[in-house]
């Protein structure tokens, strides 16, 4: 079995926990639950008749009081980058984190999820708002952690991009 370390970044409140348990659970708890420092979960996937154990370093979310730790990144093969649908600033720190993960991680794997598509869409990115991201179409998802609209899609999607790296890098 392969396993690969994917690490859940962005800003606070987004929804990185509440999207790990959903993919690993299939739970969703109204209650916010802040994550203090990284939490690890796992999961098993099939992707082109190979296993990968996904670990799933939930990291805590940036604010004004925390900033983001660099360090919880090493061994990362892929990051998923989460933003809230509900809060524009969220695209910004994702900005913000992406710059800081490239200048410490040097062919990893993204992801964006645009969590919250549940709830009546305050924001929804333009091309320019995630231009600057650099992520490909194809890896940018809506997801929505409480009734698990493409969560299953989105880490199915971070499993085949960091097996494609190891089998052509």
């Amino acid at each position: 079995m392969i396993s690969k370390k994917i690490c859940m970044v962005g800003a606070f409140a987004v929804g990185k926990t509440s999207l790990v348990r959903q993919f690993v659970e299939s739970i969703f708890d109204e209650k916010y639950h802040t994550t203090i420092g990284v939490k690890i979960d796992k999961r098993q996937v099939s992707v082109k008749d190979k296993m990968v154990q996904l670990m799933l370093w939930d990291i805590e979310g940036v604010d004004v009081f925390t900033e983001f730790k660099p360090s919880y990144l090493r061994g990362a093969s892929g990051v998923i980058i989460v933003a809230d649908s509900t809060r524009p600033k969220t695209i910004e720190v994702a900005k913000q984190i992406k710059h800081e993960v490239e200048l410490t991680l040097s062919n990893a794997q993204f992801l964006l999820l645009i969590n919250k598509s549940d709830l009546a869409a305050k924001w929804q990115p333009t091309e320019n708002d995630l231009i600057h991201l650099d992520i490909d179409s194809n890896n940018i998802f809506n997801t929505s952690a409480k009734t698990g609209s493409n969560v299953e899609k989105a880490f199915r999607r971070i499993a085949e991009l960091v097996l494609d790296t190891q089998v052509n890098g």
